[in-house]
């Protein structure tokens, strides 16, 4: 397993490029899965697991790896498909999303590809299986289904879903710019959007836009631009995703900047990537803020610290 991730410390010369590196794998059956290689820590042969009373059904058990306690999920489980049978021969992907650490099961690894992000594409709609996937892309003529982790993460463990008190009564008692009260929220999650625009619109009192990755947004920005459109000058704040297909969010961050029309917008990067790397990244090109996903609090005082700023 060495050799499928060597190319894995080389992994951060690929952020801004709008290109990425997917870790493929199976899970029941021939169909090819991906996994962003920014995610993964190592991959191994699966370790004895102990099982836990009353788990999550996904759960197969916990184990200890490297002085640390993880979960490991049925990643086929958890996307609604069989169990993977045999499960001393499989493997496991320990990840990090979301500032959490959880190993995911698989059944076999496959290899680690390098692609551009514009080579990855939205799921077809009405796909099935599709709602459990971010992106698919082909590599020698074979699809490859990216799945959306979120999703999996946020049915199995949970998430906070609202905002402190402490928080809301900065809403009720801030003097907030009420012409800029709209915010344009990118991400290929939908789990992820819908936690964003939860947090803006129930207990923020704002109004979003949702994109599904950069390019949308960025073609959305430069319509309204073009056509005078008054959302544009509603427009208080960009919350972008970074990992999006056909444009990632540094680069979208980069095209806004390089527009006259568009370069003074405040822009977040919102993500489950972390790390002082990452923060390295957000300055190079140009981005206002960086915070990791998904804690209400944590971006409701985002966007509350921005609002100031962006009313001038």
């Amino acid at each position: 397993m060495s050799g499928v991730m060597a190319s894995v410390d080389q992994r951060t010369q690929l952020a801004g490029r709008n290109r990425l590196e997917l870790l493929m794998f199976r899970l029941q059956g021939r169909q090819l899965y991906g996994i962003n290689v920014f995610k993964v820590r190592e991959v191994l042969q699966c370790p004895k697991l102990s099982s836990v009373p009353q788990s999550h059904p996904v759960v197969r058990g916990i184990a200890n790896i490297r002085g640390q306690t993880i979960s490991i999920m049925d990643l086929s489980l958890a996307i609604g498909g069989p169990k993977i049978e045999d499960i001393e021969n499989a493997f496991v992907i320990i990840s990090e999303y979301n500032r959490s650490v959880q190993g995911f099961l698989v059944r076999e690894v496959d290899r680690i590809i390098n692609l551009n992000w514009k080579d990855m594409q939205p799921p077809p709609a009405g796909a099935a299986g599709s709602s459990y996937l971010t992106a698919v892309t082909y590599v020698n003529e074979k699809m490859v289904e990216v799945i959306d982790v979120e999703r999996v993460l946020s049915e199995v463990v949970g998430a906070k879903e609202q905002v402190s008190q402490e928080f809301l009564d900065q809403v009720a008692d801030g003097d907030f710019d009420v012409e800029k009260n709209l915010i344009l929220v990118s991400d290929d999650s939908l789990v992820a959007r819908k936690q964003v625009t939860r947090t803006i619109e129930n207990d923020l009192k704002m109004e979003t836009v949702t994109t599904k990755d950069g390019k949308e947004a960025i073609d959305l920005l430069k319509e309204w631009a073009d056509n005078d459109d008054p959302k544009l000058k509603r427009l208080a704040m960009v919350i972008s995703d970074i990992e999006m297909p056909e444009m990632d969010g540094y680069t979208f961050t980069t095209a806004v900047r390089a527009d006259e029309r568009l370069k003074h917008l405040y822009i977040i990067l919102h993500t489950s990537m972390s790390g002082v790397f990452n923060q390295n990244m957000v300055d190079k090109v140009g981005a206002n803020k960086f915070i990791a996903k998904f804690e209400p609090d944590l971006l409701a005082k985002a966007v509350l610290d921005a609002l100031p700023d962006v009313a001038q």
